[in-house]
């Protein structure tokens, strides 16, 4: 029986997983989603992701791929046939097929998180779980400026997660921006991978300097420190999404 490789884009509320990661005893997207296409299957499927995810981390545009052998199905109704058999806070957006070599985790070329802040007295109660409310106005500008420090090639030691496992802390960012969308301050970033809770921590830093009303300079000395003492607190996980991943042809995010 012939086998093709399936991608999906999915979208999930990380609120109650694990991260994506399968773990002992722990609800994971990864193991939802192997659970579901198992099930459709009738016997066991695994897939790989573009990213890894953390504990209470979203996604919009995260992109897995999976072998499989039903062939009654044409790829762009996997989706459908897959959402069936997925629970409420996991749903497929898009599916395909791709080359038999291709894998969602090492062709990717780029990967773009957003992290969302509300800057307000008092935040609705259905936003609470997508973003981190700041008790006071911020300054954007402000903001964009420091995180414009970290566009390029960095050795960002000074923003890996203690226990982070990568021998080499070199990583390539395309795009490192602050901007106002509605009610929320968003950070944009995207780089070629990304370490254990970089992106939290990055932001948590960017509030602090912001605050204390810090020049761009500031965020330099800190990088260029390599010491995780220098930087700020990790920011909480609800507010970050995994929004896009890129592949050879598309181009990177502004």
């Amino acid at each position: 029986m012939s086998s093709r490789n399936i991608r999906l884009t999915l979208a999930y509320d990380g609120t109650d997983f694990s991260g994506w990661q399968i773990q002992k005893n722990q609800r994971t997207v990864q193991g939802e989603v192997q659970r579901a296409l198992s099930r459709m299957h009738g016997h066991t499927v695994k897939c790989t992701a573009a990213g890894r995810t953390d504990a209470g981390v979203h996604a919009t545009g995260q992109v897995v791929n999976f072998p499989s052998d039903i062939e009654s199905i044409a790829p762009e109704r996997f989706r459908d046939a897959v959402n069936s058999h997925l629970p409420h806070d996991i749903r497929a957006m898009e599916s395909g097929v791709e080359a038999e070599g291709f894998s969602a985790r090492k062709a990717a070329r780029w990967r773009l998180y957003r992290y969302y802040l509300l800057p307000a007295a008092v935040g609705y109660p259905h936003l609470r779980r997508y973003c981190y409310r700041i008790r006071r106005r911020l300054d954007v500008a402000r903001l964009d400026r420091l995180a414009q420090v970290l566009i390029g090639e960095h050795d960002f030691t000074t923003f890996a997660a203690a226990g982070d496992a990568n021998t080499s802390k070199k990583r390539r960012i395309m795009s490192s921006v602050c901007y106002a969308r509605g009610e929320f301050v968003v950070y944009q970033i995207a780089a070629d991978s990304f370490l254990w809770k970089m992106v939290r921590s990055i932001v948590g830093t960017l509030l602090e300097l912001e605050e204390q009303g810090s020049s761009p300079e500031a965020l330099s000395s800190i990088l260029n420190g390599r010491d995780r003492s220098l930087a700020g607190q990790t920011a909480p996980a609800r507010g970050l999404f995994l929004e896009k991943v890129g592949y050879d042809g598309k181009e990177y995010p502004l």
